[in-house]
């Protein structure tokens, strides 16, 4: 960030700001020089506690070399053609098609979207493929996604819409908790003032007058009764609700048979850990072990380490009831997913709603997986340009493609010809 008036109020934020980062964390985290950045205000901006001033150096030290010049960031998109979409002509684009005019219920208003999004809904709901793929060839651009470093590769995972059993009532068989929002947790938006701090959004507690983190998984758990989150539901195995947490939504099946849909609602504002990487971290599973289903069987033998196994992540998820539909849960772009065609992203580089053809791989398996995708949702662990998590759809089956997918691919995102690239 440019500080050009030290007394101006996004200095005196910035000033402020490793108190603040000290008293929660973001979901997007700030730019690391947010910390060490020279602190040059004068009161009333009290001293950060990182920005001590260099002493003078003794005039017989030499002069440092200078800093090698950074190596330039690759462009995020690079124009490409539709030749170099690897089986672009083999996909049945058709299947997309219910996914891509769910996205235009969202895009539809936005300018660079509006004529696409209008002349898809003039197509009608069953086009066929050929149809549908002249459409697109005809109305957008592909842009092939590069990672800052120009590689085209990245991590492709998979997640999926769960069911997991519980009951409105706690008992013996349903003692884990639930929960929706707490209603003391705070949420601070920097960008509602500050567009360039637009990514910073901070969770955190009043104590006092003092802003300070929100309580970790562990001190979540530890409060039982007394924890200040609001409890929906009561669920049997606590391995499959931290999974519908990393997942994000899904579906309680009741006693009586009948299924509660929920969804994500908010976050306590730690960082993710990884379960698995923790199990190899201890030395408990073998890298190519540490799936869900691995995880699963480490946590029903080793009963006594349970508690420490979920607590080596910080991260807790809060959910709330949403409407039972017959269609996939709601993603990040407010629209229902599609198995098998919605895909989660990164927004910063590829925009909510956008076509996006995906190239890897079946899950642990060499065989091609390419196909046309639906950029629908995001995820905590969905960071950076070439990354994604395929959607494959509801129940345990879809859950097992999900938990062995960890591939490498390639993304093209389709975006307006007339608008060009972001």
């Amino acid at each position: 960030m440019n500080r050009r008036a030290p007394t101006s109020p996004p200095q005196r934020l910035l000033c402020l700001l490793p108190f603040v980062l000290l008293a929660a964390c973001a979901s997007q985290p700030p730019a690391p020089a947010t910390a060490t950045a020279p602190c040059t205000a004068t009161k009333p901006c009290p001293p950060c506690p990182n920005c001590a001033a260099p002493s003078a150096p003794a005039q017989s030290t030499p002069p440092a070399a200078p800093s090698p010049a950074p190596t330039p960031s690759a462009e995020a998109l690079q124009r490409a053609s539709w030749s170099e979409l690897p089986d672009w002509r083999s996909d049945d684009v058709g299947q997309a098609w219910p996914a891509l005019r769910q996205s235009c219920k969202a895009l539809a208003k936005q300018p660079r979207w509006q004529r696409v999004c209008d002349d898809a809904q003039r197509l009608g709901d069953t086009p066929g493929a050929s149809a549908v793929r002249q459409f697109i060839e005809s109305r957008f651009t592909p842009w092939a996604v590069r990672n800052p470093d120009g590689t085209a590769e990245g991590l492709i995972t998979g997640y999926y819409e769960p069911i997991i059993k519980g009951s409105r009532s706690r008992s013996e068989r349903y003692p884990w908790p639930v929960h929706g929002v707490p209603g003391d947790m705070l949420t601070i938006e920097f960008g509602d003032l500050y567009p360039d701090m637009r990514n910073l959004r901070l969770r955190g507690r009043l104590v006092g007058n003092k802003v300070v983190p929100y309580w970790t998984r562990a001190e979540l758990d530890g409060m039982q009764d007394r924890s200040p989150a609001p409890t929906l539901l009561w669920a049997a195995d606590p391995i499959d609700l931290f999974f519908l947490q990393v997942q994000g939504s899904g579906r309680v099946e009741l006693p009586d048979g009948s299924q509660v849909r929920i969804g994500y609602a908010d976050q306590n504002g730690h960082p993710y850990q990884s379960i698995g990487r923790w199990l190899v971290n201890q030395g408990e599973l073998p890298l190519e072990k540490a799936s869900m289903d691995g995880i699963k069987n480490w946590a029903r033998s080793n009963p006594h380490r349970l508690a420490e196994m979920l607590h080596s992540n910080p991260s807790y998820v809060f959910f709330k009831e949403t409407p039972a539909s017959t269609g996939g849960p709601t993603g990040a772009l407010g629209v229902p997913l599609t198995a098998g065609r919605s895909l989660a992203v990164d927004p910063r580089t590829i925009p909510l709603g956008a076509p996006v053809f995906l190239a890897t791989t079946a899950p642990n398996s060499d065989r091609p997986l390419r196909r046309l995708m639906l950029a629908q949702d995001t995820g905590g662990a969905i960071k950076g340009a070439v990354r994604a998590d395929f959607f494959w759809g509801l129940g345990a089956d879809a859950g097992v493609q999900a938990g062995r997918m960890r591939q490498q691919g390639q993304l093209w995102v389709l975006l307006p010809s007339e608008t060009g690239a972001l």
